[in-house]
């Protein structure tokens, strides 16, 4: 039976282009454009260097608490890919720390995301590359296996695909599904440029709150 020792090839990402422009929005306005449904869930902490980070997704699906496959992953995925790990969400024992972030830095991974804990938190501050985890732990993984690379995975409550866009900052997460990733990115860019619009009134006194009251109004609420 090959399920729990297999991999597949990821061969089609979504263009770096449009992972260009969607590193530079704020992960929420992504998250807004999509109605809220494609973000992961929260308690994903940013540890890594790089702060903001978006890419096409390496997908590898590993048992809680062992890391054989997320090796293999660092070293078949691409300069700029995102590695997306379902690790089942356990936070009892780390799935990487210091050296396998450095590795993967320095083959030019963009980030990776673990549905689990990492260890060697300050170390992993100060890498060139995005790192977001559910926690952090000093107890290290084993190495037996089984996992999987190049399949669906779920990881913070969403489905993942390879290939699909990944975005993430200080907030946390967000997932793109690739066949929407140029209309969703346009539509974020469009919403963001009206968070800009607003936070330049706010600053200059004179932002418009009106709708709240029109909002309350047409909810039926009493003494407006």
């Amino acid at each position: 039976m090959s399920i729990g020792f297999r991999i597949r090839s990821v061969t089609s990402r979504v263009d770096s282009a449009l992972c260009a422009r969607a590193a530079r929005l704020p992960a929420a306005n992504i998250g807004d454009v999509m109605h809220r449904m494609q973000t992961m869930r929260g308690g994903f902490r940013a540890f890594g260097g790089r702060a903001a980070v978006a890419g096409p997704a390496f997908t590898v699906r590993v048992r809680p608490g062992d890391n054989l496959m997320l090796h293999h992953a660092i070293d078949l995925a691409q300069p700029g890919d995102v590695i997306v790990c379902d690790g089942g969400g356990d936070l009892s024992i780390a799935l990487a720390g210091e050296l396998m972030m450095g590795h993967a830095a320095r083959r030019g991974i963009a980030a990776m995301v673990l549905d689990g804990a990492i260890r060697d938190a300050a170390q992993l501050a100060v890498l060139d590359l995005g790192v977001w985890a559910r926690g952090v732990t000093p107890s290290g993984p084993y190495k037996e296996g089984p996992g999987e690379i190049g399949y669906p995975v779920a990881c913070g409550g969403q489905v993942v695909m390879p290939g699909d866009l990944v975005a993430a900052d200080t907030d946390g997460v967000v997932v793109v599904p690739a066949e929407l990733a140029e209309e969703v990115v346009a539509a974020a860019e469009a919403h963001n440029a009206k968070e800009i619009e607003a936070q330049a009134a706010i600053e200059a006194g004179r932002y418009d709150r009106a709708w709240v009251a029109q909002a309350l109004r047409a909810k039926g609420c009493a003494g407006l």
